[in-house]
């Protein structure tokens, strides 16, 4: 398989085009057929191993306004078939990750490249078809396949309905849709391992199991979704995306306890937080590929080379390059020329509910900057948040003058019944070629015009709700937890977007977020929520690296730059770094990058 045509049969609407596709193929013209009809779907068809990759069907179908069609060549050194096709021109992955009894593995790479779809195929939820999909293919196919490696013994066991797996799912936040009980009922009826209490006390939530599911907050229900997957007694675990709405320390304290409690299991993570993911695993599995079209799983790599060489783009052994330019993280805060003029000051600001007070004595937003908030959760920064944008009444306070704000929540819900396309088109003209520019095609939203916003994956409703925010007219952008769901360089994209909004349109943006990374690569000056998490919070202002190094010696984590891509990594606790870091006050290091490649 040289080239791979995919079809995105959301997208494509043949009755309309009235199958420009087929029309343009050259290949059609000669009279070979290249693109036909399917008769039982109505949908057209592209014959691989006919098509020249001339690309006349694919612009046909942009021009239409459709954009359902891709066709990429694949690399030279694939020589071998996927692991499983969902269907003719639809996404495939090759080769998979490769579990191993007593290590955790860690999955890195685009949102889209095929970490979901490897994960049910080693838990036994897809049945891989080696891109033969008229037909069934057995287990031992596939065991063939990978003789002589690792994934052997566990595709054999996989076989054998000897592998018992538990999943924590990516998006948590579904969660309350289909439990509506109490936390404790939950968790009780599924303590296989009798590790229950010894986790609640771990991950501070022994006061929250009264609580209904759908009262808690999103930090509270990531942590029970990762108990919810600990205390099952199975041989095969695995956390999607377990950091989305943890902060530092409770990343921290979450992969000292996957370790922990997986110790003598198989367990995989897939994560973008690259600080977690280097804290926590032992080896690292690189997804690459074109999102949604294909997806490669790269041979196992030590946690360091591997993240690495995820940045670099390159793969030496199998001479590939999956990314035009490395991505570089250095970061050099940079402290001065910070706005003097006042948008909006708040004074005594209180709030007080379910046994928590947040109070903010004084502080101000200022004109033409991105302030970042960062602390501990359940200090108080939503419900900052809330109250200004008008969604919560303090009890006491001023907030001083009135501002337009355009608010993007924590947690995304929408009961809109339209397409991406109309949702946006309500607030802003996207035809236009400045918000193509600035907006669809930054946030990579070209292909979900016109899918429904019901039907959106977390990474892209995430993506829709930064757009809408962003185009709203307002005062003040106010966005929290913006880089959840996302992957790395899509994270690293909403980063340059703001600031560009902010710099070239001369608005001003407040960023609420965990991520270290992204945070560094917005603002010069930082709010930094301190107190006792579910009793009090309050506030502090101050430059973003003394922000940095309040907030980390408050949770007691050091972080250090990696030297060749200059990525956060959390230092061991009690390591040699972590102690000379400390002695010296220096939480966390920003360092200079001595090369001029960006991202």
């Amino acid at each position: 398989m040289a080239r791979i045509a995919v079809i995105d049969k959301e997208l494509c609407k043949p009755k309309k085009c009235k199958y420009q596709c087929i029309k343009v193929c050259p290949k059609n013209r000669s009279g070979e057929e290249c693109v036909v009809i399917d008769e039982s779907t109505g949908f057209p068809i592209i014959n691989e191993d006919i098509c020249m990759g001339c690309g006349l069907c694919v612009r046909a179908c942009e021009k239409a306004g459709f954009k359902a069609i891709t066709i990429v060549n694949l690399p030279q050194q694939l020589k071998e078939s996927p692991v499983h096709r969902f269907g003719k021109n639809e996404f495939c992955v090759f080769r998979l990750p490769f579990p191993v009894t007593g290590e955790v593995v860690g999955l890195i790479g685009p949102n889209g490249t095929g970490k979901t779809t490897a994960l049910n195929i080693l838990s036994g939820k897809l049945k891989p078809n080696l891109g033969v999909f008229e037909k069934q293919t057995d287990l031992s196919e596939l065991i063939k396949i990978f003789r002589g490696t690792e994934l052997q013994a566990y595709l054999e066991k996989l076989e054998s309905k000897a592998i018992k797996t538990s999943i924590k799912p990516q998006r948590v936040d579904q969660i309350p849709k289909a439990y509506r009980g109490k936390v404790s009922r939950l968790l009780e009826k599924i303590d296989e391992r009798k590790i229950l209490n010894e986790l609640l006390k771990s991950l501070a939530l022994e006061e929250i199991t009264n609580r209904k599911i759908n009262e808690v907050s999103g930090g509270e229900l990531q942590r029970i979704a990762i108990i919810a997957c600990l205390i099952k007694d199975s041989d095969f675990y695995y956390f999607d995306e377990p950091t989305s709405f943890l902060d530092v320390f409770q990343r921290l304290t979450v992969a000292k306890l996957i370790r922990k409690y997986c110790k003598q299991k198989a367990c995989v993570v897939a994560d973008h937080d690259l600080a977690t993911l280097d804290f926590l695993a032992d080896r690292i599995h690189i997804f690459y590929g074109v999102p949604s079209v294909y997806g490669i799983v790269s041979k196992p790599y030590g946690v360091r080379a591997g993240i690495n060489i995820f940045l670099d783009g390159y793969i030496k052994e199998d001479n590939v390059k999956f990314r035009s330019e490395p991505v570089t993280l250095f970061t050099s805060l940079v402290e001065t020329g910070i706005s003097q003029d006042i948008l909006v000051s708040f004074t005594n600001l209180k709030k007080k509910f379910n046994g928590f007070q947040l109070e903010m004595n004084q502080g101000d937003i200022r004109k033409k900057e991105v302030l970042v908030a960062l602390g501990a959760n359940a200090l108080g920064k939503t419900t900052f948040a809330k109250i200004l944008a008008g969604e919560l009444k303090p009890d006491a306070g001023k907030i001083s003058p009135k501002i337009k704000v355009s608010y993007k929540p924590q947690y995304i819900q929408t009961n809109f019944k339209g397409t991406v396309q109309d949702m946006l088109s309500t607030i802003a003209d996207i035809e236009s070629d400045s918000y193509k520019t600035e907006i669809i095609k930054p946030l990579e939203l070209e292909k979900l015009l016109e899918k429904n916003i019901q039907e959106l994956s977390g990474g892209e409703l995430q993506r829709v709700a930064i757009a809408l925010t962003l185009s709203q007219q307002a005062d003040l952008y106010l966005l929290d937890e913006p880089s959840a769901f996302l992957d790395v360089e899509q994270r690293l994209r909403v980063a340059k977007i703001i600031n560009k909004i902010v710099e070239v349109k001369e608005k001003v943006a407040l960023v609420i977020d965990h991520d270290l990374l992204f945070l560094s690569k917005l603002g010069r000056r930082a709010m930094v929520f301190l107190g006792s998490p579910g009793k009090k919070g309050y506030a502090e202002t101050a430059s973003i690296k003394n922000a940095f190094n309040t907030f980390l010696k408050e949770v007691g984590v050091t972080f250090r730059q990696d030297k060749t891509t200059g990525r956060p990594r959390a230092n061991k606790p009690e390591s040699k770094l972590d102690r000379e870091q400390k002695e010296k006050g220096t939480y966390f290091t920003f360092n200079l990058s001595s090369s001029n490649k960006k991202f």
